[in-house]
């Protein structure tokens, strides 16, 4: 079995933070759908935009690489502006997002149309857009019992009302968000329960009006969507990831201080909330020369309703493992069905490692400690769980040996290359069978 052994080091300097991966999936659905020819630059080619760039291939773009630097690329992208998805497979690998935002794009001329993937994946939940299938009269069948994929149907989404639930994933209305605008008349979607994880959205809109598209909302409770629209192509750059930013700077708190390069700060992402709960809980943040500088120091507990943000809980349980006193966090029930149940795996890792952590239906409850010390653990092949075992190691009295650690290659292939380069100390080890 593959491990990475961890030797505690404190990464430093200036860290140039990779592109953003959700930005980078609906800037590439957007071209694939424009018509014209698209330039994207700042891309990575990590698993997961790799498999939205081959399911936009399959339903008919074309798509050239082009290296701009280390682990960076510029796609030149001829969109497919009525995209064909009969009698084929698409396979999404791993990415929820990918399955999530093809779906309704399929479904503009789905006849027997197969969609697969691996892991967790078929374990996600997809009950809003069958439910979307029942309304319209698109039969579909899944092929496995007790799991959404593989899945087939056949049939082709008309204009109309669109009932979707708020608080399973955003990402089912980014999907019908840019699938309705090619229909050929207006559509409203409802959301019937309290929208989670609103900033996903906002870039979600953000980006399809960077491609001419117009969508007016009520509150993000109310979308209505114009038929007979155009993506619109042009030339865009893939602004810096503050999702990934998170494990930096919180690796910098607990260290010796970093700088994090390329992140935007009028930015709509929403894990720009890292940059709040860092001072919230007494961290030390400014902004010099387009950079995110922060200082070493102790930080407190706090209470943290993650709804909008729930991406961060990794590496913000990893800091809280290590503030003094009490962190709460709540409003994480979709971790659950992640890449892991991330609830779960955190409260597993942090504990082996010497962390106070207790698992709560939606959150986690942590004591912090002044020190962690090593350990055996897993990854449960969740990327977010290596890195954030990667930061906790900042802080450990003993080496951490992690087990599945490329399962990074999801969403930043070159971290533990990074981690080395600024400092970290990880070395692949094999630990037999």
């Amino acid at each position: 079995m593959k491990a990475q052994k961890i030797i505690s080091q404190k990464p430093g300097g200036c860290i140039v933070i990779p592109p953003s991966k959700s930005v980078s999936h609906r800037m590439v659905m957007g071209a694939a759908l424009a018509e014209g020819t698209s330039v994207l630059r700042n891309v990575q080619l990590s698993e997961d935009i790799q498999a939205t760039c081959q399911a936009m291939e399959s339903l008919g773009a074309i798509i050239t690489i082009e290296e701009e630097g280390p682990h960076r690329v510029t796609l030149t992208i001829t969109g497919a502006f009525e995209p064909n998805a009969a009698g084929k497979t698409f396979d999404c690998n791993e990415s929820g997002s990918t399955l999530r935002f093809l779906i309704p794009l399929l479904a503009l001329n789905a006849q027997d149309t197969r969609v697969v993937g691996k892991g967790r994946l078929a374990e996600r939940p997809l009950e809003p857009y069958f439910e979307m299938f029942k309304i319209q009269g698109i039969p579909y069948t899944l092929e496995e019992e007790g799991k959404t994929l593989p899945l087939r149907f056949s049939g082709q989404l008309c204009p109309g009302v669109f009932k979707v639930r708020g608080d399973i994933s955003s990402q089912f209305i980014t999907g019908l968000l840019y699938a309705l605008p090619l229909l050929p008349g207006e559509s409203t979607i409802e959301v019937t329960t309290p929208l989670e994880s609103i900033p996903y959205v906002d870039i979600t809109l953000e980006v399809l009006k960077r491609f001419g598209i117009t969508i007016h909302h009520e509150d993000y409770q109310r979308f209505t969507i114009s038929g007979n629209q155009h993506f619109r192509a042009g030339d865009f750059r893939v602004e810096g990831d503050y999702s990934q930013a998170a494990f930096w700077l919180v690796a910098g708190i607990l260290g010796k201080g970093l700088t994090a390069l390329d992140l935007p700060q009028d930015s709509c992402q929403g894990d720009r909330a890292i940059l709040e709960i860092i001072t919230q809980m007494g961290g030390q943040i400014t902004w010099k020369d387009g950079g995110v500088i922060v200082t070493p120091g102790a930080t407190r507990g706090t209470t943290i309703d993650v709804a909008q943000c729930p991406d961060l809980v990794p590496v913000l349980a990893v800091l809280a493992a290590l503030s003094e006193g009490e962190t709460r966090i709540l409003g994480g029930e979709r971790l659950r069905y992640k890449e892991s149940d991330r609830l779960s795996a955190v409260r597993a890792v942090l504990s082996t490692l010497g962390a106070a952590v207790r698992e709560t239906p939606d959150g986690l409850i942590i004591k912090g400690v002044s020190r962690l010390h090593g350990g055996q653990v897993d990854s449960f092949n969740d990327h977010r769980i290596a890195m954030a075992t990667a930061v906790a190691s900042v802080a450990c009295d003993g080496d951490i040996i992690l087990t599945r650690p490329d399962c990074v290659k999801k969403s930043y292939p070159e971290f533990w290359e990074v981690w080395n380069e600024k400092g970290g100390v990880a070395s692949g080890i094999d630990l037999g069978e």
